[in-house]
């Protein structure tokens, strides 16, 4: 069964008061409870941004070297997500569209290849 990663950028939140951000926690736990209750559920997490990058990593002559920074030089950052398994797009569309009306910010959904030759397909020019 395909696993989807639905996810939403820090930038695409506006504004937040402490009480709207509690009660999209209460709204998206809930959510997140039905998920569990139909076995689709992987993983989620959320309150990541910027902030909370701990270091960088890049190749340097086939060895990794960690730094501090800088980082990728973008202005968005992964804000939160969700990881589920359900059986079509469909079935990831229904979820996504859950999160972002009880969240009220735009969400992006993500397939995860099923195998290798999925994977090689996607990534050969051409094709």
């Amino acid at each position: 069964m395909p696993k989807y990663l639905i996810a939403f950028n820090d930038e695409w939140v506006p504004e937040q008061t402490t009480d709207d951000l509690h009660r999209k926690s209460e709204a998206s736990n809930a959510v997140l409870d039905e998920m569990k209750a139909a076995g689709v559920f992987l993983f989620a997490e959320g309150g990541i941004d910027a902030s909370t990058a701990v270091f960088s990593v890049v190749s340097q002559n086939g060895e990794p070297v960690f730094t501090d920074g800088p980082y990728v030089e973008t202005k968005e950052h992964l804000g939160g997500f969700t990881a589920i398994e359900v059986p079509d797009d469909e079935s990831a569309r229904y979820w996504a569209g859950r999160l972002a009306v009880c969240l009220d910010w735009p969400q992006e959904v993500h397939r995860f290849p099923t195998d290798l030759a999925e994977i090689i397909e996607r990534q050969t020019p051409g094709s």
